[in-house]
């Protein structure tokens, strides 16, 4: 009985393994982050109104469905407000893609570093209260910075529910949302005393009208998002999130997790102060992104190598090819090399061999019609010696005449 039992959880184990719906799952199984490392995962958007930044958490907890769908926002570029939110709907995606898919550059960002939004589901999955935990602490911080505070584009409340001080984030309009931009690695640092700032550290690009969101009999409807921040736990649909009751799954999953080097986010070790290697805040563009990449696939995974995301792009400028160097004053730089004229020819080069033996003058070559070299002083003169040597020639075709005339 024993040995049945164990060969039907060996057969188990391996059809889990193999199964492509749950290689992703096994292949994202590592050690949940650490609060300082969860900290820097969810940076970029702790500031975030509640309601986007709940739909963006749930949406974590499959990113394989973050690529499908920002592949598919890709070939329908046409399709907007309700239109869009139906074919997003007729595709089966979970509903917080369907509420995504009205922020396509939220999407895109989540897709350009998936690996964190990754990690970010996966510690949303296991633990809520530690995720609802760090994003307090962001915000708390960045209040304290002075740079979390209510603006024409969203508005931000400070409650104290239980002797607990909470940062709630909405949008100003309950019809426009204003996604924030910001630099995690500026807005979570108190300046200090003598710093004066001029503009504020948080700036907003276009608001979205979210019309084609406003339902109530819908999972995906804005009004049925939101955070619950005192029991720590994200509801959507009016009730608190734990999975999806018809989840969607991915027709060709490919995605893996890869490793987090944790030295290339801001906020490294509690320091908000430090700064990677070429980083670059990682801003979503202000209007819908133009899609003219191509798709990611298993040969094109995205990844924070992608050309923009260094200041100088991936390939660093062409060189050149010698710098110029300055001069001592009075002497001007030299340009470019101007063309040299023929050099003269001296006096005996190109003279013929034979007598009236001539060579065709060449093309464009100005030195073929000049006149006989003048002989130099005090020497012997050279055109001197070219009659003698033609007269001792001219008698050669003479005895060629003779011995002629003797043969025959």
């Amino acid at each position: 009985m024993r040995t049945k039992s164990s060969f039907t959880a060996i057969l188990l184990l391996i059809s889990l393994v193999v199964s492509p719906d749950f290689g992703p799952f096994l292949a994202a199984q590592t050690a949940l982050p650490t609060p300082q490392e969860l900290d820097q995962l969810l940076a970029p958007v702790a500031l975030y109104p509640d309601s986007l930044l709940a739909q963006i958490t749930t949406a974590s907890t499959n990113p394989q469905e973050i690529l499908d769908v920002d592949n598919w926002l890709q070939d329908n570029q046409g399709l907007t407000g309700t239109a869009l939110t139906a074919a997003a709907q007729q595709q089966g995606f979970d509903p917080p893609f369907i509420a995504l898919v009205n922020f396509p550059q939220v999407l895109e960002m989540m897709a350009q570093h998936v690996d964190d939004y990754a990690a970010i589901g996966q510690a949303f999955s296991a633990d809520q209260e530690a995720v609802s935990a760090s994003v307090q602490r962001l915000r708390s911080q960045a209040y304290a910075a002075g740079t979390l505070r209510s603006t024409p584009q969203q508005q931000v409340v400070v409650q104290q529910p239980a002797g607990q001080t909470v940062y709630v984030i909405q949008p100003a309009s309950p019809q426009v949302v204003y996604v924030p931009q910001y630099d995690p690695a500026v807005v979570y640092v108190r300046p200090s005393t003598d710093t004066i700032i001029v503009a504020s550290l948080i700036s907003f690009g276009v608001g979205i009208g979210i019309g084609a969101l406003l339902v109530d009999n819908r999972p995906w409807g804005w009004g049925g998002w939101g955070w619950n921040w005192g029991s720590r736990r994200v509801y959507y649909n009016h009730t608190v999130w734990g999975g999806w009751h018809n989840p969607y799954r991915p027709p060709r999953p490919w995605y893996r997790p890869r490793p987090i080097v944790w030295s290339n986010r801001p906020g490294y070790r509690g320091d908000w102060r430090y700064r990677p290697r070429n980083y670059r805040p990682p801003h979503p563009p202000y209007n819908r992104p133009g899609y003219n990449r191509p798709p990611y696939r298993p040969g094109n995974p995205p990844g924070y190598n992608r050309p923009g995301n260094r200041p100088s792009g991936n390939r660093p400028p062409s060189q050149p090819s010698r710098p110029v160097t300055p001069r001592p004053p009075g002497q001007p730089n030299r340009p470019s090399r101007p063309p040299q004229p023929p050099r003269p020819e001296r006096p005996g080069q190109g003279r013929p061999t034979q007598p009236g033996q001539t060579r065709p003058a060449r093309p464009n070559q100005p030195g073929s019609t000049r006149p006989a070299p003048q002989p130099k002083p005090g020497g012997p003169s050279r055109p001197q010696t070219q009659p003698r040597e033609r007269q001792q020639l001219r008698p050669e075709p003479r005895q060629h005449e003779g011995q002629h005339e003797q043969r025959h």
